[in-house]
């Protein structure tokens, strides 16, 4: 629809549902209702958002007013576009809530093929985008852009940085569209309820920073008494790396549950935190088992192979720290956080309380929040990729547009090329190398990771709607993995925790979009992505600095370096 159009104009006929809260026994009429209904997107756009609005149990719109700017929860919303040559055009938003959303409504004609439907909705995101970046900067842009498909479908898209930059699939591309079907599900009902009234508290990094936290409150302590017990601070550092990818292994069924159903690494602690050796002795034999994968002894159960760094060196001495009662409880104390949703960053944050109080800022290696990390990965590497994949997938949908007019042969490769024109994309994405030469405890790198995995789940779904099913076996072939997400870190010990931030946040979002019963073998790979080294000065050897005639000064202790 373009964008001076109006897409719902007057009120419909049909009585709304007046109850102001959902209770089960209006979910089917619901959806029976509106999944028969044949009518237009003008005719059936505020009747259907009504009637949701009624079975979410939120407010309904209000009435517009003749001051635009009044308008903060209505239909028709107009908002204004201010074009280079000076010239102004106006949009009408189908429903707008400011501080919430802008929605936009269409309705596919019934008997449509998928790809009529994609290319419809697309468009549709694209409007409802460019409506949120035309508001006026005073009211802000909303976190939510909302896209209907009048009676089927309620897709979702976030940006909670309010900056109208890029709106992603939420809570991720799997899971983004809502067929009506999904409203008997009171998870979904709570979460478009909680969009209408407080859409900020569905920002996942919300919870993660809560999580995070508490988490490092607690392994702060940890630190400190174990450096209090004598321990080098990179040994310390070292052996609660080791607990805390162990603590997330366990949380998110990558290791396996005890015999009474305790996490493997909780219940190891539990059964012998009275007896300090043993306990030392069956980490020890634990995370060598992790390392190699095998039958694990302490847990009496088959672990996962995971091998990169992370587990090496176990022959050291300092490889188990000794624990007493009082250690252990603060194990179990950070252990009992929910590791499915810490923000991997948090190791940065262990990372500085390990190091001399004194030298993190020196080396960079503090905590930067997430918001901030997200001003400069945005603008440098998402938005040009987002870009070229916009055009991508508009080419693709044409062609199977094309495709969908023709039969035969011919249908097939026209689909085919469309295919090709996603896959090529794919391969720019997983071409795509990112390099931070002072990257610290990895935490751009994670961000900047988290949204090519982002991205790549939507073209993903698009080779699936496409007909293409071997996106779904990606991790079998070419797919977006942390070796394309390059560092350079002077500090040993932050080097080796960035690459395993990489892996935590890699395997957070596989594990969400796909489940644990998809991870291969070895879990961690050794890439060599993340180098320890001076990201400004290298040279290649050294030799002793002469006169011209070859001779060492008389006295001369300093060297040429080669550079």
């Amino acid at each position: 629809m373009h964008p001076a159009t109006k897409a719902c104009t007057g009120p419909s006929t049909a009585a709304p549902y007046d109850r102001s809260t959902a209770e089960q026994d209006d979910i089917e009429p619901f959806i029976a209702r509106w999944a028969n209904a044949s009518g237009t997107e003008r005719a059936n756009c505020q009747p259907f958002i009504t009637d949701l609005c009624a079975l979410l149990g939120v407010p309904r719109p209000e009435p517009a007013n003749d001051d635009v700017g009044e308008d903060a929860y209505v239909f028709e919303r107009r908002v204004t576009f201010a074009h280079g040559d000076g010239q102004q055009s106006f949009g009408f938003i189908d429903c707008y809530r400011r501080g919430a959303f802008v929605l936009e409504a269409k309705r596919v004609k019934a008997g449509a093929g998928a790809k009529v439907f994609d290319d419809a909705l697309l468009r549709a995101r694209t409007q409802a985008e460019n409506y949120a970046r035309a508001l006026p900067a005073g009211e802000g842009r909303p976190p939510f852009v909302v896209v209907v498909d009048v009676g089927n479908v309620i897709e979702l898209y976030a940006e909670f940085t309010r900056s109208g930059a890029t709106y992603t699939p939420f809570p991720d591309p799997r899971s983004h569209r809502l067929p009506l079907a999904r409203l008997r599900e009171p998870a979904v009902r709570q979460r478009l309820r909680t969009l209408w009234l407080d859409p900020m508290a569905l920002d996942p990094s919300r919870v993660s920073a809560q999580v995070t936290r508490d988490v490092a409150a607690k392994l702060a302590l940890l630190s400190r008494d174990l450096e209090a017990e004598g321990h080098a601070s990179e040994h310390v550092a070292a052996f609660l790396t080791r607990c805390l990818f162990s603590m997330f292994a366990e949380d998110v069924g990558l290791l396996p549950k005890a015999a009474n159903g305790e996490g493997a690494f909780v219940h190891l602690l539990r059964q012998h935190r009275d007896d300090s050796e043993a306990l030392r002795h069956l980490l020890r034999a634990l995370w060598t088992d992790m390392d190699r994968g095998s039958f694990s002894v302490p847990l009496a159960r088959q672990v996962l192979r995971f091998n990169g760094k992370l587990f090496k060196g176990h022959g050291a001495d300092a490889y188990v720290l000794p624990l007493n009662k009082r250690l252990v409880s603060g194990l179990l104390g950070a252990a009992e956080s929910s590791w499915r949703e810490v923000e991997p960053a948090i190791i940065g944050t262990l990372l500085e309380r390990a190091l001399d109080p004194k030298e993190p800022h020196a080396l960079g290696a503090h905590y930067t929040p997430r918001a901030y990390v997200e001003r400069l990965v945005l603008p440098t590497v998402v938005e040009p990729l987002r870009a070229d994949w916009a055009k991508a997938q508009a080419a693709a949908l044409l062609l199977a547009t094309e495709a969908h007019a023709l039969e035969g042969k011919k249908r097939d490769d026209r689909m085919a090329e469309a295919r090709a024109e996603v896959r090529r994309f794919h391969h720019q994405l997983c071409s795509t190398r990112v390099l931070d030469p002072a990257c610290g405890s990895g935490n751009f790198l994670y961000v900047t990771l988290e949204h090519l995995k982002r991205l790549e789940g939507e073209v993903f779904n698009q080779l699936d709607e496409l007909g293409d099913t071997q996106g779904k076996l990606g991790l079998e072939g070419e797919t977006v993995t942390p070796q394309q997400l390059l560092g350079i870190e002077i500090n040993e010990r932050a080097a080796a925790l960035a690459e395993l931030v990489l892996w935590i946040g890699y395997l957070q979002w596989h594990l969400r979009a796909t489940g644990s019963a998809t991870v291969a073998e070895p879990v961690i790979h050794d890439y060599g992505n993340i180098e320890h080294r001076d990201a400004v000065l290298a040279y290649d050897g050294q030799e002793p600095m002469r006169s011209a005639d070859g001779q060492l000064p008389v006295g001369a202790d300093r060297k040429l370096s080669h550079f």
